[in-house]
């Protein structure tokens, strides 16, 4: 009995792996013979878990969604990541998670082997986290903003601008976007005709939503990109594109999230920056300590002019 319970475990664990499995890799895995494997589905599923059977040559199984949640087998690593996310979650950016956050972790920590729970426990202890720097977003609209992307549907929201006044927004959603400080919907507004990035914390949905919609293709297909430079347009009043004599990946480490890269080559790369003036610009540049060309920005060629006439002046 013993030796039947471990592999029922063992089986379980396989099925939450991946989607499907075919009969003869389940017996392989578990060294026992097919029929053992059909015997052992059948047990599964006089336990409650919904296994479906896939018929065929080449059938196999397949773990569905059932009327309840079943016990999930974690490996030591996932479980790891599991307690840490969780942890993260419960000072998060997504508000209403902390308190479910701090239950599912509670429960998690008394099942967690000691040798893992110090592991958690060790780099919670040694880790500060700062503030977070963005808005919270509401849990509920979060979700249903997610099953409108998936659904294709419609979304009907209000939407309060920068200077917040709010108005009536229909959209096609198309993917949400987290930046590690705000959370974004990329869909294309009705009303505009053009595919527009909104603020997830500014946008309150009406329900039910809309109708279904054929997905439109994203110019592009970068969804991350198209915010960030959304965001970048945004912050920055003024804006230069410069060609760095520097590889990419040189330029990547020396500049903030909302400055644009684009490789042309193996040593030069295309820097789209941004500042509120071009003097505050010109003095970024500088501190890249890298060769670059801003010669077409008559303003910003001025502001390195005069930066550097004051710089020799310094230097005696």
């Amino acid at each position: 009995m013993l030796e039947t319970s471990a592999r029922l475990l063992r089986l379980l664990s396989l099925l939450q792996t991946r989607r499907d499995w075919a009969t003869a890799d389940l017996a392989e895995r578990l060294e026992v013979a097919p029929r053992t494997v059909r015997r052992d589905m059948g047990r599964l599923r006089d336990l409650g878990y919904p296994v479906h059977a896939t018929p065929g040559v080449a059938g196999g199984y397949r773990l569905g969604a059932g009327a309840v949640l079943p016990p999930l087998l974690l490996d030591d690593e996932e479980a790891v990541a599991v307690a840490l996310s969780l942890r993260t979650a419960a000072a998060g950016t997504v508000a209403g998670l902390e308190e479910t956050a701090l239950r599912a972790l509670s429960k998690l920590d008394q099942v967690l082997p000691s040798r893992l729970r110090r592991r958690v426990a060790t780099l919670q202890s040694y880790t500060v986290p700062a503030p977070p720097a963005g808005p919270t977003v509401d849990a509920n609209a979060l979700t249903t903003i997610a099953a409108a992307c998936r659904d294709t549907e419609l979304l009907r929201f209000d939407y309060a601008d920068h200077y917040g006044v709010t108005g009536l927004r229909t959209a096609e959603p198309h993917r949400l976007v987290y930046t590690g400080r705000r959370w974004y919907l990329v869909a294309w507004d009705i009303e505009r005709s053009a595919w527009r990035s909104f603020r997830v914390d500014r946008i309150r949905p009406r329900t039910p939503n809309g109708p279904r919609f054929t997905p439109r293709e994203l110019p592009g297909g970068d969804v991350a990109g198209f915010v960030s430079r959304g965001v970048a347009a945004a912050l920055w009043r003024y804006r230069a594109r410069v060609t760095v004599h520097a590889p990419a990946t040189v330029v990547a480490r020396r500049i903030p999230s909302t400055w644009l890269l684009e490789p042309l080559g193996d040593d030069r790369c295309l820097l789209d920056a941004g500042a509120d003036s071009p003097r505050l610009l010109a003095v970024y540049l500088g501190a890249l300590d890298l060769a670059f060309d801003a010669s077409e920005h008559p303003e910003l060629a001025e502001a390195l002019r005069s930066l550097a006439t004051r710089l020799t002046a310094a230097a005696g």
